[in-house]
């Protein structure tokens, strides 16, 4: 392992770290500003990230922060793939449906706050297809790795732990909709949901960091 060898762990805390400030800066700024009302999101669904980071200072804030971390987020998933290639597994999957969330996520942020029926619905679907994209790599990273994984086996079951968390919300969002669709309780479940979710995908990045480190995955320096 050469010395100047750069470890690749730090790029999944990176993710997490500025996903987990951006939103809650955003809500922050909001709640102070007015826009939002003061709650605690993740118990009373008053709000939901996507209407915190909408308007005011919130907004710029997020942005700034997010759009460098979607492509941050494609480049994790490049060296997912990459690691798991080096071990003879497929990775085909990983690597797409990695790049297909974080061009998701690229096109929520970016007309995020702007008005008209068209971007209502690029929002919409952008975060759609950014959390059910982003399910779909984790799965398949614990797939294709499966008998790598087995070597750190508390971290597996940490990844996999996530995975289970998220489809639970899933299932949970489905049932919502046939039990309370179009009402004020299934609109504060769904704010509530969405950060949960995005609470799944921080801890998703945070024990990735902490499995690169564990396997001492690097990038040769030239």
């Amino acid at each position: 392992m050469a010395r100047h060898d750069i470890p690749l762990w730090l790029l999944p805390l990176t993710v997490a770290l500025v996903f987990l400030l951006g939103t809650h800066a955003a809500w922050a700024l909001s709640v102070h500003a007015g826009i939002v009302p003061g709650c605690i999101p993740y118990l009373e669904g008053c709000t939901s990230i996507s209407r915190a980071a909408r308007e005011g200072l919130g907004n710029h804030l997020f942005r700034l922060l997010m759009l460098p971390n979607a492509l941050a987020i494609g480049l994790h998933w490049w060296l997912a793939a990459r690691w798991l290639s080096a071990s003879g597994a497929g990775a085909r999957t990983v690597l797409g449906a990695g790049v297909a969330a974080a061009a998701a996520l690229a096109v929520y942020v970016t007309f995020l706050g702007s008005d008209g029926e068209a971007y209502r619905h690029l929002r919409r679907y952008g975060v759609v297809v950014f959390f059910g994209a982003s399910f779909l790599a984790q799965v398949a990273f614990l797939r294709a790795g499966d008998a790598r994984l087995r070597t750190v086996a508390p971290l597996h079951d940490a990844l996999r732990a996530v995975c289970a968390l998220m489809l639970v919300l899933g299932v949970l969002h489905v049932v919502m909709l046939a039990i309370a669709g179009g009402s004020r309780f299934q609109d504060r479940f769904e704010n509530a949901l969405e950060w949960w979710l995005g609470l799944g995908l921080v801890a998703w990045f945070l024990v990735h960091a902490r499995l690169w480190r564990r396997v001492g995955y690097r990038l040769a320096a030239v």
